[in-house]
């Protein structure tokens, strides 16, 4: 069972005071910390006395703010064992679109077009597999073949034996790390980054070294800087309409980058999970074709269905071999079928892009106007792809904010989810995924909750846990 230390969780807190009453405060950014996945579910938290030492409070406003926890339904008190945090269930008010809430804590899309069709093909496909094992630890040949073309489609010549199938690009991530990393390891991430990524990086305990990124782009002498300071064993960077903040590295930016790694001795592991979700940018070489010995993850999860758990990592061949050996302590293989379905799709690129950017293209044109109409003085830069906004709510503090939008029906996510020891504060990542029915719903609900949410403080600076 997971447990958090009062300092740890207080670290997690960041600037928790409010208007309200301390012990309400409290309870609602502990329940924002289950919201967002920063407490999994079931995690055990500090004892009153031991929090009530770490926050400089009285034990009797923890044991308030436990109390008002267990009557909100986040906690769990057992005599004897703790007190164990809970997923809270969705709030009782109907959703902007009356189908209950809004979940734009996903940036996701409903199933492309022709994944139902892909999956019809796949089935009459099978046969031949039936007759097989069933187990491939590094993924079927036709789908390692499929990957490899993909490459080669975007100018970088793979081999399929430089393939592994993977059930998603977050279980690629869980493999990279249990292969790759040993406890007090550095890696260097993003700052704002992934959070599943961070995550996993944390939970194979590894030192993080952030890497500032902004709208605007990457800053290539603090990202030198900290990799030539630290020499971290890996860095995690998403070159391609990164989340959660959309921006993308240019060609020289990552020959910048590629020369950076190499001097420090760091792997680098690219995740394009969003690389073809292009709007209006146009294609860019991955950033392997600069870096000959980094790592690429990718995958269907975000270009057809969340549904399909089909990733992918392409790496040098002795790599692969040793992730192979890594992988059986894990899974045994990617489910056959899923593989065919995969395929299939593989085979229709192009189609799949088509429908994606023109689909993205109106959730982003809706958003931005709604977000013009009703809260002009936020500072929302622009996005040529990917599947979200990184939204500027200065003053507001956007974990207060988040609490108030989900009371209106609408789930989101607060910046400092992205971020490492509770900055971003006054960040809010805006996916345009959803219909542009529903984004302007949403957005004429964060009007209406932003009058609620009190303003926040300063963000603490980045440092590496």
């Amino acid at each position: 069972m997971a447990r958090v230390t009062s300092q740890r969780l207080a670290v997690l807190l960041g600037s928790w005071a409010g208007p309200g009453p301390a012990y309400s405060e409290l309870a609602e950014r502990i329940r924002l910390l289950t919201l967002d996945g920063r407490l999994p579910d079931g995690t055990r938290l500090p004892a009153e006395r031991d929090l009530a030492v770490g926050l400089g409070l009285s034990r009797t406003t923890i044991a308030a703010a436990y109390a008002r926890l267990r009557e909100l339904g986040c906690l769990e008190s057992v005599r004897g064992s703790g007190s164990y945090v809970v997923i809270p269930g969705p709030p009782a008010v109907p959703a902007p679109d009356a189908g209950g809430v809004l979940d734009l804590t996903k940036a996701a899309m409903p199933a492309a077009s022709i994944v139902a069709e892909c999956a019809v093909r796949a089935v009459e496909a099978l046969g031949p597999e039936l007759a097989r094992s069933g187990y491939e630890l590094v993924g079927l040949p036709v789908l390692r073949v499929a990957v490899a073309e993909h490459f080669a489609r975007r100018g970088l010549p793979t081999d399929p034996d430089q393939i592994m199938i993977t059930n998603g690009v977050q279980h690629a991530i869980a493999l990279l790390a249990r292969a790759l990393l040993s406890p007090g390891d550095r890696a260097a991430v993003e700052q704002p980054t992934y959070p599943h990524a961070m995550d996993t990086l944390l939970a194979a305990r590894a030192r993080l070294v952030p890497l500032p990124v902004d709208p605007s782009g990457w800053d290539l002498d603090a990202l030198s800087a900290a990799l030539g300071a630290a020499s971290p064993a890996l860095a995690y960077v998403m070159p391609d309409f990164q989340n959660p903040t959309g921006a993308s590295l240019s060609v020289p930016e990552r020959e910048a980058l590629a020369r950076s790694a190499a001097m420090s001795g760091t792997l680098l592991i690219a995740d394009e999970t969003t690389a073809l979700l292009d709007i209006s940018r146009g294609p860019l070489p991955p950033l392997a074709a600069f870096a000959p010995s980094a790592v690429t993850l990718g995958g269907l999860s975000k270009l057809a269905w969340g549904g399909l758990r089909v990733g992918w990592i392409r790496a040098p061949r002795a790599l692969v071999a040793r992730l192979a050996q890594a992988r059986t302590g894990l899974d045994l293989g990617t489910p056959v079928l899923e593989q065919l379905v995969a395929s299939e799709l593989l085979g229709r690129e192009d189609a799949l892009v088509a429908e994606r950017s023109a689909r993205l293209r109106e959730g982003l044109g809706a958003l931005t106007t709604a977000l013009a109409d009703h809260l002009p003085e936020w500072r929302v830069p622009p996005a040529d792809g990917g599947m979200a906004l990184w939204a500027d709510c200065s003053p507001l503090s956007s974990s207060r904010l988040v609490l108030a939008v989900r009371r209106h029906g609408v789930a989101l996510t607060a910046g400092p989810r992205f971020g490492v020891n509770g900055a971003f504060e006054h960040r809010l990542r805006l996916p345009f995924t959803a219909s542009p029915e529903a984004l302007r719903a949403a957005v004429t609900a964060l009007r209406d909750a932003a009058g609620e949410a009190p303003a926040g403080s300063a963000e603490p600076p980045l440092v590496a846990v």
